[in-house]
C-alpha cells in the first residue's frame, strides 16, 4: 500500500511562485506597452503623412489652376526631385500625367481606384495600399479640380514592421535591460513580501498581534485558536488521566486490601460476608466508572467527527415515565419521593442517549437530596420547542460552582458523592448528549432549597 500523501506533489516555494508571477506580469506589461506604443506611433505617423499629402496636393492644385496654361506636362516642374508621385486624371479615369511614367497612354484607367472615385463623388478621397512584397505602404490623397479633373499625390512609406527592423537591436537591448530590472525588482519585492510571513513562525505566541498582512488575519486566528485548543485538550487529557487514575486507585486499593485479607486467612469467618460485600460494592463502582468513561469517549468521537447518533421520533413523556419506573427503587432507598408530571412532547432524538440523559439527571437529583425530599420529572412543549426538566428540593449548588458542575469529575461535595457511589461524570455525559441533539441546558439552584435543570430542544416540525 502507498503511504498516505504519496501522490501529493511536493509543496512549492512561495517566493519562487511570487517571483515567477511578478516576472510574467512585468514581461506582459512590457510586451503590451511596446505593441500599444507601436500601434499608436504608427497611427500618428500615418495621420501626419495624410495631412502633409493633403496640404501639398492643395498647394499644387492652387498653382496649377492659377496658371494661364493648364498643360498637364507643366506639373513636372512643381515637385522636382521629390519622392512624391503626382498624377492627374480626367473625369473618365484616363491618366493625363504621372510623374513616374513618361508615357501615360500605356497606364490603366484609374476610375476604379478608391481615392479617384471618392474625389469625383465628394471632392476629395484618401486610401492606403500595402505592398507585402517590399514591406511598404503607399498613402494617396486625391482632390477634384474646378475643371472636373482629379489631382492625386502619393507617398510611399515603410510599413510598421519594416520600421521595427531598423531599430530591432536597440529594442532587444532595451528589452533585455527591462527583463533584468524586472527580475531584480521582483526578487526584492518577493523577499520583502515573504520575509514577514517567515518571521511569523518564530512568534506563534503573538501571531495575531504580529500579522503583517490583512489577508493573513483569518489564518493567524485559526492557528492561534488551534494552538489554544490543543493546549486546552492536552491540559484536559492530563487532568482526565489523573482523575481516572485517582478514581480507579481508591476502589482498587480497597478490593486489593480485602482480597489479601481473605487470601491470607487473616479475616475472621464472621467478617468474610462483610468483606465480600465491600469488594462487590467497590467492583460495581469501578464498573460504573469504566462504563461512564467509555460512554464519554464515544460521545467525544461523535462530536469530533460531526456524526450525530441515529435520530427517531420519540415522546419525552414516555421516556420520563420509563426512567421514573426504573429509578423508583433508588429513590426509595434514599427516602426520596420520585414524581413524574409528563405531557406529550414529541422530539427527534436517540432513545438510548436521551434515556441516559434523563437517568443521569434523575440519579443526580436523588443522590444530592435529603431524606424526605422529592424529585419531579416534567416535560412539555413551548413555542414549538420540546423541553424536559428535573427538579429537586435537595442541598442545592453554590453559585460559584454552577458553571463547573458539567465538567468531568467535578463534584460539589466530594465526600457525599463518593459515599453515594457517584463517578463525577454524569453531568458531563448529559452535556455531551444535549450538544449532540442541539439542545440547551439551563440550571437554576439555591443552596438549601434545591436545583432545577431544564433541557430545551430545537423547535420540531409540526408533523413530528
Amino acid at each position: 500500500m502507498r503511504p498516505e500523501g504519496a501522490d501529493r506533489p511536493a509543496p512549492q516555494r512561495m517566493s519562487r511562485r511570487l517571483l515567477r508571477a511578478l516576472m510574467i506580469v512585468g514581461l506582459l506589461a512590457v510586451a503590451l506597452t511596446a505593441a500599444a506604443a507601436a500601434a499608436l506611433f504608427h497611427g500618428a505617423f500615418a495621420r501626419q503623412v495624410d495631412r502633409d499629402l493633403e496640404r501639398m496636393t492643395r498647394a499644387v492644385a492652387v498653382g496649377y489652376q492659377s496658371a494661364a496654361d493648364q498643360d498637364p506636362e507643366t506639373l513636372a516642374g512643381y515637385l522636382p526631385g521629390s519622392p512624391l508621385r503626382l498624377t492627374l486624371v480626367d473625369a473618365n479615369g484616363t491618366v493625363l500625367f504621372d510623374s513616374e511614367h513618361r508615357d501615360e497612354s500605356d497606364m490603366d484607367n484609374h476610375l476604379a481606384r478608391p481615392e479617384i472615385r471618392a474625389a469625383l463623388e465628394t471632392g476629395e478621397g484618401r486610401s492606403v495600399r500595402e505592398s507585402p512584397t517590399v514591406g511598404s505602404e503607399t498613402h494617396y490623397y486625391a482632390l477634384r479640380l474646378e475643371n472636373g479633373q482629379v489631382l492625386r499625390l502619393a507617398e510611399e512609406t515603410s510599413s510598421m514592421w519594416r520600421s521595427y527592423d531598423q531599430v530591432l537591436p536597440l529594442l532587444a537591448a532595451m528589452g533585455l535591460a527591462v527583463v533584468l530590472a524586472a527580475w531584480l525588482i521582483s526578487a526584492l519585492l518577493t523577499r520583502r513580501l515573504v520575509q514577514p510571513v517567515i518571521r511569523l513562525a518564530d512568534h506563534l505566541d503573538t501571531i495575531e498581534a504580529d500579522v503583517p498582512y490583512e489577508e493573513l488575519i483569518p489564518l493567524a486566528h485559526t492557528i492561534q485558536s488551534d494552538r489554544r485548543l490543543r493546549e486546552n485538550n492536552e491540559a484536559m487529557r492530563r487532568e482526565f488521566t489523573a482523575n481516572v487514575s485517582h478514581e480507579l486507585k481508591t476502589p482498587l486499593t480497597s478490593i486489593s486490601g480485602f482480597a489479601e485479607l481473605l487470601e491470607t486467612g487473616l479475616a475472621k469467618p464472621e467478617d468474610v460476608p462483610v468483606f465480600g460485600q465491600r469488594i462487590h460494592r467497590e467492583a460495581g463502582r469501578m464498573i460504573r466508572l469504566v462504563s461512564d468513561i467509555l460512554q464519554l469517549s464515544q460521545l467525544d468521537g461523535m462530536q469530533a467527527e460531526g456524526a450525530p447518533p441515529e435520530m427517531t421520533r420519540l415522546d419525552l413523556g414516555a421516556l420520563l415515565r420509563d426512567v421514573t419506573a426504573t429509578m423508583t427503587m433508588n429513590a426509595r432507598k434514599a427516602y426520596v419521593s420520585l414524581l413524574c408530571e409528563d405531557a406529550p412532547a414529541p422530539v427527534l432524538g436517540s432513545r438510548d442517549q436521551l434515556t441516559e440523559l434523563i437517568t443521569n439527571l434523575c440519579d443526580n437529583a436523588i443522590r444530592y437530596n435529603r431524606p424526605g425530599g422529592h424529585v419531579i420529572l416534567r416535560c412539555g412543549v413551548e413555542r414549538g420547542a420540546p423541553w424536559l426538566c428535573v427538579e429537586d428540593n435537595g442541598i442545592g449548588i453554590p453559585q460559584d460552582a454552577q458553571d463547573r458542575v458539567f465538567e468531568r469529575f467535578y463534584r460539589v461535595d466530594k465526600s457525599r458523592s463518593k459515599a453515594t457511589g457517584g463517578t463525577g461524570l454524569g453531568l458531563a455525559i448529559v452535556k455531551h448528549i444535549a450538544a449532540l441533539h442541539g439542545a440547551r441546558i439551563d440550571l437554576r439552584s439555591t443552596v438549601g432549597t434545591g436545583t432545577t435543570i431544564r433541557v430545551t430542544f430545537p423547535a420540531q416540525e409540526a408533523h413530528i
